[in-house]
């Protein structure tokens, strides 16, 4: 390591000969070589620099503790240059605070030969508070020389008192952010300048009309005490003239200022040897004011002043904003308040149109269906009347068409039940496994008759469909419906489309919208069933309502507006959706989505057997083979008489019960009936399916087939079926209750 230039002595009378340059050899001729600079040359200029720098220069021997440094570096101390510098009274000048780091950063130079850079203050010997930067470096220690450290002292005050204001007037800016209460915003300002000026008391006052301030809360150090509470400020001195002005006051010795001397006794009574008063002036008044007191004189200087103005400043835009906060926040939960009772009466004013537009839905709903069973109902009853008169006639010979009459008028009042709790989605279902390329294949032929020579019907299938696991019937029902609907929207002629197909929703990723095209449907897989006509097709109105029960476009007597909306209700109640793609001269498209169906094990299973036809058992003469016992379960007496009678007459033993209570009574009384026919719906607490679970309880094997004119979702559409069990939905034909009994007895 270089050695550093030799420094005069800590007593050399000498030290300001560094700043002199010798005047050397005279100079040599213009084309002679440079002449090499001597060591004392080099020096000087060393000394210079480092002088014109403001770097002093220091060295010691750490042996002997000789401490040799330049006149800058005892100017940095507070010394002229021809007093001494010793190391005693460098290592007493630091300040006590400081004092741990400097000694352990020292220690740890010397005994690692490394580099020694330290920041800290220094005590002058006249008081003053001085930040330094000491950069050093250790040699010697070896053959025979002694141990040194060599450096540089800088006075860094004025750029380390900088960046610390800059950086606790960054701290106070984040500490306004976290604060809510102005008051406790004029603490942190006020302590802030306590600590960084080292002051005895620091705070913030609210100025009145009579010159009063009063102190909530100060900030207090070196033993003052705190002077919260009112203070008559002409009490004080003259100085509050100066703050009715709007000017600052700055008193550097209460004694001597002209303002303040005749007011030493009261100053003096709260500790205050020197003083600067802020004032924050509002609308040309005084209404409050920033203070720092200190015990004894002091001189403030100019950087300090000048960030005095600065916090208060800030303080005063902080409190200003946070104080317009809360009045807006004031407003606001006032105004909230105001929405929060507007909102009410716009959401009561709301229910009272949803209200009414339910009312309105009821009575179009009630009175399309008042007006068709209406209908319904007069040809059965004219029907039955006219039976009725012909038999009091003895006219035998026209009851059969009248018959004919009531029964087909009844069929359509059923049809039309069955209608409207598709769209409820209340029907009973009998779920399959189907292939809907299959089915629609079977009904081809239907379609091209009922539509018609003059539309040509296409079928496309997907090859690989899915399967599906829904009601076939409701299925066919649904595409004859959608077929006729687009038979009259082609009356012209035209093309009907059929198409199969398969797809997947996919889950929407992060923050992404669902999926256009996904009509609601949750993510899985789904098979489409799609009808789509060349005719007028519909105004964007139209499609909107189109689902809605009784909504027609056709002519009164040409349609019930329930076609759609069974349609709807019954892929509602499957799992998916229906949808509609139309546009006036376009034609229009509609879309049956049904979720796929995948067995347990992921193989496709086979198709169910639903609907099976089976005859009755035949009574072959001369046998003795009893006939099988059927439990019949229903609470309508004429329903209950008439399925009896019929029953007994093709064979069986019937034996009947009006509610769940009666049938679980014979069951547990020993009777063992072949099969269970029982109502869902029944009275006293018991519904049809615990008949029928107490009945398996007691009979494993027994089977059962549910009779029901509504299927309560808690008993039949959110629980499967288990093996054995079938459903019947009322009405009923006669033939088809006998041909389900004799499947579920052969099964």
């Amino acid at each position: 390591m270089t050695q550093p230039p030799a420094l005069p002595s800590r007593t050399g009378p000498d030290d300001g000969a560094a700043l002199a340059f010798p005047a050397g050899p005279p100079a040599a001729p213009p084309d002679a070589p440079p002449r090499p600079r001597t060591l004392e040359e080099l020096e000087a200029h060393l000394r210079f620099a480092a002088a014109a720098g403001g770097l002093g220069l220091w060295e010691l021997d750490v042996e002997t503790m000789e401490l040799t440094s330049s006149e800058v570096c005892r100017e940095h101390f507070g010394l002229s240059a021809e007093q001494p510098l010793s190391s005693r009274a460098v290592a007493a000048a630091v300040h006590p605070d400081d004092m741990p780091r400097v000694r352990a950063a020292f220690e740890q130079s010397i005994a690692q030969r490394q580099e020694y850079a330290m920041d800290h203050r220094i005590r002058r010997l006249d008081g003053q508070v001085r930040w330094i930067k000491v950069r050093a470096r250790v040699h010697g220690g070896t053959a025979g020389h002694s141990l040194r450290i060599a450096g540089t002292v800088q006075d860094v005050t004025d750029q380390t008192l900088a960046e610390r204001r800059t950086q606790a007037l960054l701290q106070l800016d984040d500490s306004f952010r976290s604060l809510d209460d102005p008051a406790d915003m004029a603490y942190a300002a006020a302590r802030l300048l306590g600590e960084m000026l080292a002051v005895g008391r620091a705070g913030y006052g609210d100025i009145d009309e009579t010159n009063t301030v009063t102190i909530y809360r100060d900030w207090t150090d070196l033993g003052m005490s705190t002077a919260a509470g009112r203070h008559h400020l002409p009490h004080y001195g003259h100085f509050y003239q100066d703050l009715l002005r709007g000017d600052i006051v700055v008193v550097n010795d209460i004694s001597t200022d002209p303002r303040t001397s005749g007011h030493t006794s009261a100053l003096k009574a709260v500790q205050a040897g020197a003083l600067v008063n802020l004032p924050l002036i509002e609308d040309g008044r005084l209404v409050a004011m920033l203070f720092l007191n200190h015990p004894g004189p002091r001189t403030w200087s100019a950087d300090e002043l000048a960030l005095i103005r600065s916090v208060a400043h800030r303080t005063r835009m902080a409190v200003q904003r946070r104080t317009a906060e809360r009045q807006l926040r004031a407003l606001a939960d006032t105004l909230e308040s105001k929405v929060e009772q507007r909102t009410r009466e716009l959401m009561a004013a709301e229910e009272a149109l949803r209200q009414a537009q339910k009312m309105e839905a009821v009575g179009q709903l009630t009175g399309g269906i008042a007006h068709d069973f209406n209908n319904l109902l007069g040809g059965i009853m004219a029907s039955l009347d006219l039976m009725r008169l012909r038999m009091s006639q003895g006219r035998q010979g026209d009851l059969g068409r009248c018959i004919e009459t009531a029964h087909r008028s009844a069929k359509r009042a059923a049809a039309l039940t069955h209608r409207l709790l598709a769209f409820s989605r209340r029907q009973t279902l009998a779920p399959s496994v189907v292939d809907l390329n299959l089915l629609v294949a079977g009904l081809l032929d239907l379609v091209e008759r009922t539509v018609g020579p003059s539309i040509a019907v296409r079928f496309e299938s997907m090859a690989g469909l899915w399967k599906v696991r829904a009601d076939a019937g409701q299925i066919e029902n649904s595409l004859l419906n959608l077929c006729i609907n687009a038979r009259d929207a082609m009356p012209g002629g035209g093309t009907l489309r059929i198409s199969t197909a398969q797809h997947t929703v996919a889950p929407p990723g992060p923050g992404e919208p669902e999926p256009a095209g996904a009509a609601g449907l949750p993510p899985g897989d789904y098979v489409t069933l799609a009808v789509a006509d060349t005719g007028a097709g519909m105004p964007p109105e139209v499609v909107e309502r189109a689902f809605e029960p009784f909504f027609t476009t056709k002519p009164i007597g040409q349609g019930t507006g329930l076609g759609l909306s069974m349609v709807y209700g019954f892929a509602q109640q499957s799992g998916g959706s229906a949808r509609i793609v139309s546009a006036p001269g376009q034609g229009t498209e509609i879309t049956l989505c049904l979720p796929r169906h995948v067995a347990a094990d992921g193989a496709e299973p086979q198709e169910d057997v639903v609907g099976a036809q089976a005859s009755p058992p035949a009574t072959a003469p001369g046998t003795d083979r009893p006939a099988p016992v059927l439990l019949l379960v229903e609470d309508e007496p004429a329903m209950r008489c008439t399925v009896a009678e019929f029953l007994r007459d093709r064979g069986w033993r019937v034996l009947e019960a009006e509610d769940g209570a009666s049938a679980l009574e014979a069951l547990q009384g020993g009777l063992v009936p072949d099969l269970l026919l029982t109502d869902v719906g029944l009275p006293g607490g018991m519904n049809g399916r615990q008949v029928a679970d107490a009945g398996r309880a007691l009979h494993p094997r027994l089977p059962v087939l549910f009779i029901t004119g509504y299927a309560e979702q808690a008993v039949i559409g959110e629980r499967e079926l288990d093996p054995g069990m079938g459903v019947l939905t009322k009405p009923f034909d006669l033939e088809v209750l006998a041909a389900r009994v004799a499947a579920a007895l052969g099964a």
